[in-house]
């Protein structure tokens, strides 16, 4: 599982720009999202410098494979905003992955390459409110025909991005062909965001916690005329082209949720040797000491995890890999749901605060537990993926009765 030296290279200067130029800027991006909308002005700035280093678009297969990029993803993730320096913030990576894997010459002009530059915005419309939108097959936007144009019809919410000032664009899913196969129904329209018929008709929250990156919006599509050609991919489609994005976006978010949990342990160290209760350090309390070092195995374990599953994705492609990126889908965020509870735990009155990053990184371990899809359904594709047993118990040599 070594990295190539070019990537490690990559990850060095990332390492390097992050320490030195990103972080000291935190606390004047906190202070600037707490008043403002939409980028501080120095981000700027920032993205211009890291695309001079070449550290641009370090996501695309050809600059690194999954299993390179996984490590400066998790560097990334140190901070909620990290990722946007370097053009990396979902949901526009996946978005401009399926772009690539779907879009005609003429769609990528105009959306996929706005995107790599880093102009513009995006957002992907899948859940619904009215359905139980872990089954995607449930999904109930209408896409209909009418003469030289598609007419969307529907709702969509938890939409991230579909917020953002810069949004400018977002990928429908809905059904064209009602009398299609399960699978057969759906196909994904190009939507941009100043088309007639679109509203947004509110910004959402998650467990109290304002994406401030990829505002999450409600979205209504009141008798939106888009043109034929804006179909992604062919019609019937749709989710078949919904899994080339998803792969990416689930094994993405699971590579930064490692980085934030690094950051939280670190947290947690500093906090521990620092407070003093009952005449003991924190850090002296066994039950101190066992919450950092479980937090420690069971992030080495999920980063083992993720790398093999990197690897499978860039050796066999997403449709052989699904399983894999199925349980790191599971395992991640489950890991920093625990790790967050723990720091907050250990932080007391000021984990909940906004003067520190737990309850944020608690809430968005909590939301990918539910985003692209929720634990149940991947849970159910893993056990259905395991082999039938060889024996009856009562036949099988590993019983041994009256032994």
């Amino acid at each position: 599982m070594k990295a190539s030296e070019g990537a490690s290279k990559l990850r060095a200067a990332v390492e390097a720009f992050f320490d030195g130029e990103i972080l000291p800027r935190h606390r004047e991006w906190v202070a600037h999202v707490a008043c403002h909308p939409g980028a501080p002005p120095f981000l700027g700035p920032l993205r211009a410098r890291a695309r001079e280093l070449g550290l641009w678009n370090l996501w695309q297969p050809d600059r690194l494979s999954n299993r390179d990029y996984a490590p400066i993803a998790e560097i990334m993730g140190r901070l909620p905003w990290a990722s946007e320096v370097f053009n990396g913030q979902a949901p526009d990576v996946p978005n401009m992955i399926m772009l690539q894997h779907a879009a005609t010459a003429a769609q990528k002009q105009r959306w996929l390459e706005p995107l790599l530059d880093g102009r513009i915005r995006s957002a992907f419309g899948m859940t619904e409110p009215d359905v139980a939108s872990a089954d995607a097959t449930n999904i109930a936007t209408s896409l209909r025909r009418d003469g030289g144009e598609w007419v969307v019809n529907g709702r969509k919410w938890y939409i991230t991005g579909g917020a953002h000032p810069d949004c400018a664009f977002v990928i429908v899913m809905g059904v064209s062909r009602p009398e299609g196969s399960r699978t057969g129904r759906h196909s994904c329209v190009i939507v941009p965001m100043d088309a007639p018929g679109v509203k947004v008709v509110r910004e959402l929250r998650f467990l109290g916690w304002e994406d401030s990156i990829a505002p999450i919006a409600e979205l209504e599509f009141r008798d939106v005329r888009v043109p034929l050609d804006n179909l992604l991919g062919g019609e019937g489609e749709g989710f078949a082209a919904a899994q080339v994005r998803l792969g990416p976006a689930r094994l993405h978010h699971c590579m930064r949720a490692i980085g934030t949990c690094e950051v939280l342990v670190e947290l947690m160290m500093a906090r521990a040797a620092e407070r003093t209760t009952f005449g003991r350090t924190l850090i002296d309390y066994d039950a101190t000491q066992h919450a950092i070092a479980r937090s420690r195995i069971e992030i080495e374990q999920a980063r083992l995890l993720v790398l093999h599953t990197a690897e499978r994705l860039d050796a066999d492609g997403h449709h052989a890999a699904w399983r894999d990126v199925s349980m790191v889908k599971v395992a991640v965020p489950e890991m920093a749901q625990r790790i967050a509870d723990r720091a907050l735990q250990l932080f007391g009155a000021m984990g909940g605060s906004d003067d520190a990053p737990i309850h944020r990184a608690f809430a968005v371990a909590r939301m990918l537990r539910i985003a692209d899809g929720p634990d149940e359904v991947h849970l159910r594709q893993i056990f259905r993926a395991e082999p039938p047993a060889r024996w009856r118990v009562a036949d099988s040599p590993y019983i041994t009765p009256g032994a």
